[in-house]
């Protein structure tokens, strides 16, 4: 390999990278040299001549490198293998018997910064968010298939933030046999049917798997309103737990559909239950007083930092009106996955909506992602999903 591109950043610039952060945005970039195409590999030094790391680099995107070592490593897709098969490895260890669908490679928490790959049974969903990973993507695949052969290789690479990356967005099967139908999958003691090809995320949200797992301790006997239920998984860990009755409001009939099945699946099918559709901010207004846990699982409300203000307000509403729907006792399972909203704001945003509601709120616990999909304590970007648990005095 010939000597590659190299990043000079400005003075000062490089103490983010040192206390391990991974990104490298345009505004810390002196000057590049040499010639670089999105995604190349290239390494980056500090003002001072001192390096850095090697990386992947993209002078269309906001963030310029995204660092895959800090060493002068011999071969990229060496590496590529080595962190996959390490990866995989943790979550083999972590939850084997318990089921057989998790997130496999989660980016920057991996050191695989870009990737994402989720496994459903024999099926693989393969997300490439980065024009460097997009570069690796037939060496990925031959990778997957060799290593871990699955039934199938699906791309669901439709994220929006690919346009950053100066990528258009991309889907398709990749590797193996067609998917004709939904996949099925075990997780825990439930049984769902995943939509890999037109699904929600890559057709499930697995980074709730033990906040579900959670909910079913609560729920014998009561009154469950599931809120943005998508394909009913919160439900089915309610009924499985012998919960009284079940609401469900989402927007899309087929989601609802697809929960129908999944209370079938399951054995809840007799189960005393509403599905309805519908804007869940509306939805909510409509319904009485009188459950005993309320679950809010919306989706990100602030995708950019200027979105905050608003999103604050619409997370505030919602729980305001969760409050309003519960008994005394009541559990709230009240989640955000934005980026831009932390830990810290969001509790007191659901702090806001208890005043506001007139509640005596006690918090039991907090939530958040699991073990499949790590972040890096210098990577705080990493960690998206929070979650409170809270309880009516």
């Amino acid at each position: 390999m010939g000597r590659l591109p190299r990043m000079i950043l400005k003075q000062g610039k490089e103490k983010a990278l040192l206390r391990g952060h991974p990104w490298v945005f345009s505004g810390a970039v002196d000057r590049v040299e040499g010639e670089i195409s999105p995604g190349d590999l290239g390494e980056v030094y500090s003002k001072e001549g001192a390096f850095l790391g090697t990386g992947h680099l993209n002078l269309h995107s906001q963030i310029v490198c995204r660092l895959l070592t800090r060493k002068k490593e011999g071969s990229e897709t060496g590496l590529l293998r080595e962190r996959i098969s390490k990866a995989v490895l943790l979550r083999e260890k972590w939850f084997g018997g318990t089921t057989d669908a998790y997130r496999m490679v989660n980016g920057e928490g991996d050191l695989l910064p870009g990737l994402i790959i989720d496994r459903y049974a024999e099926v693989f969903v393969l997300q490439v968010l980065t024009a460097g990973m997009e570069r690796l993507k037939n060496d990925l695949i031959g990778f997957l298939a060799e290593d871990f052969p699955p039934v199938s290789i699906y791309e669901r690479s439709d994220a929006s933030t690919r346009k950053e990356e100066g990528l258009p967005e991309s889907s398709g099967l990749l590797f193996g046999e067609e998917i004709a139908a939904p996949v099925d999958i075990q997780e825990h003691h439930c049984r769902f049917r995943v939509d890999v090809v037109k699904g929600q995320k890559t057709g499930f949200y697995l980074d709730q798997r033990e906040n579900r797992l959670l909910l079913g301790g609560h729920c014998e006997g009561k009154s469950i309103l599931d809120c943005f239920s998508y394909t009913g998984a919160f439900s089915v860990y309610a009924g499985s737990a012998r919960a009284r009755e079940l609401t469900l409001i989402d927007s899309s009939e087929e989601s609802l559909a697809m929960a129908r099945v999944h209370l079938h699946l399951n054995g809840l099918e007799h189960l005393q239950s509403q599905l309805i559709r519908g804007d869940v901010f509306e939805a909510m207004r409509e319904l009485k007083p009188g459950y005993d846990i309320v679950i809010l699982d919306p989706p990100p409300f602030a995708r950019k930092k200027g979105s905050v203000p608003k999103a604050s307000r619409g997370y505030k509403d919602l729980n305001l009106q969760a409050l309003r729907l519960l008994e005394k006792e009541g559990l709230l399972l009240t989640f955000s996955c934005s980026h831009h909203i932390g830990l810290d704001l969001f509790q007191k945003i659901v702090f806001a909506a208890a005043v506001d509601a007139g509640k005596k709120v006690q918090c039991l616990g907090r939530m958040g992602q699991p073990a499949d999909h790590p972040f890096d304590l210098s990577h705080p970007e990493g960690e998206y999903l929070k979650g409170l648990l809270c309880r009516v005095l």
